[in-house]
Protein backbone atom coordinates (compact mmCIF):
# COMPACT_ATOMS: atom_id res chain seq x y z
CA UNK A 1 0.00 0.00 0.00
CA UNK A 2 1.10 3.50 -0.81
CA UNK A 3 2.61 5.80 1.91
CA UNK A 4 0.79 9.18 3.35
CA UNK A 5 3.41 12.14 3.25
CA UNK A 6 2.81 14.04 6.35
CA UNK A 7 4.02 17.06 7.66
CA UNK A 8 3.20 18.64 11.26
CA UNK A 9 3.90 22.61 11.32
CA UNK A 10 3.67 25.18 13.94
CA UNK A 11 4.09 29.05 13.61
CA UNK A 12 7.85 28.49 14.95
CA UNK A 13 8.56 25.29 13.38
CA UNK A 14 8.66 22.12 11.12
CA UNK A 15 7.49 19.47 14.26
CA UNK A 16 7.83 16.53 11.52
CA UNK A 17 7.78 15.58 8.00
CA UNK A 18 7.85 11.47 6.87
CA UNK A 19 5.86 9.16 4.95
CA UNK A 20 3.46 7.14 7.13
CA UNK A 21 0.64 4.51 6.65
CA UNK A 22 -2.21 6.47 8.52
CA UNK A 23 -3.00 10.11 10.78
CA UNK A 24 -6.17 10.04 12.67
CA UNK A 25 -6.89 13.93 12.94
CA UNK A 26 -8.73 15.32 15.76
CA UNK A 27 -11.33 17.69 13.56
CA UNK A 28 -13.57 20.16 15.36
CA UNK A 29 -16.51 17.86 14.12
CA UNK A 30 -15.31 15.10 14.79
CA UNK A 31 -12.07 12.52 14.42
CA UNK A 32 -11.36 11.75 10.51
CA UNK A 33 -8.76 8.73 9.58
CA UNK A 34 -6.38 10.05 6.26
CA UNK A 35 -4.69 7.57 4.12
CA UNK A 36 -2.66 7.42 1.02
CA UNK A 37 -5.33 8.84 -1.93
CA UNK A 38 -7.48 10.28 0.34
CA UNK A 39 -10.04 12.60 -1.39
CA UNK A 40 -9.12 16.74 -0.55
CA UNK A 41 -10.24 18.36 2.32
CA UNK A 42 -9.84 21.28 4.46
CA UNK A 43 -10.73 21.16 8.35
CA UNK A 44 -10.02 22.79 11.70
CA UNK A 45 -8.61 21.15 14.29
CA UNK A 46 -9.97 21.05 18.00
CA UNK A 47 -7.35 20.83 21.27
CA UNK A 48 -6.43 16.68 20.81
CA UNK A 49 -3.95 14.05 19.76
CA UNK A 50 -3.14 13.49 16.26
CA UNK A 51 -2.89 10.15 16.16
CA UNK A 52 0.30 8.66 14.43
CA UNK A 53 0.15 5.20 12.42
CA UNK A 54 3.99 4.70 10.65
CA UNK A 55 3.00 1.13 9.79
CA UNK A 56 0.05 -0.67 8.95
CA UNK A 57 -0.88 -2.64 12.10
CA UNK A 58 2.07 -0.70 13.73
CA UNK A 59 1.73 0.67 17.46
CA UNK A 60 -0.02 4.12 17.37
CA UNK A 61 2.46 6.99 18.18
CA UNK A 62 0.41 10.34 19.79
CA UNK A 63 1.27 14.22 19.24
CA UNK A 64 -0.98 16.58 21.52
CA UNK A 65 -2.06 19.65 19.59
CA UNK A 66 -3.79 22.92 20.09
CA UNK A 67 -6.13 24.14 17.38
CA UNK A 68 -5.34 24.85 14.00
CA UNK A 69 -5.69 23.04 10.72
CA UNK A 70 -5.44 20.43 8.14
CA UNK A 71 -5.46 20.03 4.86
CA UNK A 72 -5.47 16.60 2.43
CA UNK A 73 -4.38 17.43 -0.75
CA UNK A 74 -2.72 15.14 -3.41
CA UNK A 75 0.44 15.76 -1.98
CA UNK A 76 -0.52 14.19 1.49
CA UNK A 77 -1.88 15.70 4.88
CA UNK A 78 -0.48 18.95 6.32
CA UNK A 79 -1.44 20.08 9.84
CA UNK A 80 -1.23 23.87 10.75
CA UNK A 81 -0.97 23.27 14.63
CA UNK A 82 -0.69 26.64 16.62
CA UNK A 83 1.05 24.68 19.49
CA UNK A 84 2.12 21.31 19.99
CA UNK A 85 2.76 19.37 22.85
Amino acid sequence: MANLHFELVTPEKLVRSDDVFMVVVPGTEGDFGVLANHAPVMATIRDADLVIYATEGGAPETISVQGGFAEVNDKGLTVLAEAVS
